[in-house]
């Protein structure tokens, strides 16, 4: 399943703004990429930072331009083969990460791995 190719501007925190000195350079928006899957349900996310104490991750949702930020608890799924744990937040919308491809990184790594085979094992191939 391909990831949602949904990306919006994080514009910087007002504070910041005011805080720029009149001559200085303004703290510039980042982008936002939807790190769920294509023709998910609900709101745009893509996680901003974790926080290893508690076990939770500070997530930038939005729908349209409007970005909000919510620390949420990380999906507790486990990978089939029992490897990696789901990097979603827990009750994501949409697929769990394992069956998410980002398209343009999988075009990347059918090409390097055709250009440099011996860079990559027979299962990334």
């Amino acid at each position: 399943m391909n990831q949602c190719t949904a990306v919006t501007l994080l514009p910087p925190p007002e504070f910041l703004i005011r805080l720029a000195a009149p001559g200085g350079s303004c703290p510039e928006a980042g982008h936002l990429l939807c790190e769920l899957a294509e023709h998910h349900d609900g709101d745009h996310a893509m996680v901003l930072w974790d926080n290893d104490a508690n076990r939770t991750a500070v997530w930038a949702r939005w729908r349209g331009e409007r970005a909000t930020m919510a620390e949420l608890s990380w999906c507790g799924a486990i990978d089939p083969r029992g490897e990696d744990a789901c990097g979603l937040f827990a009750g994501h919308p949409s697929a769990h990460d394992w069956d998410i491809v980002d398209p343009t990184l999988a075009a990347v790594d059918a090409a390097l791995a055709g250009a440099h085979p011996h860079l990559f094992s027979e299962r990334d191939r």
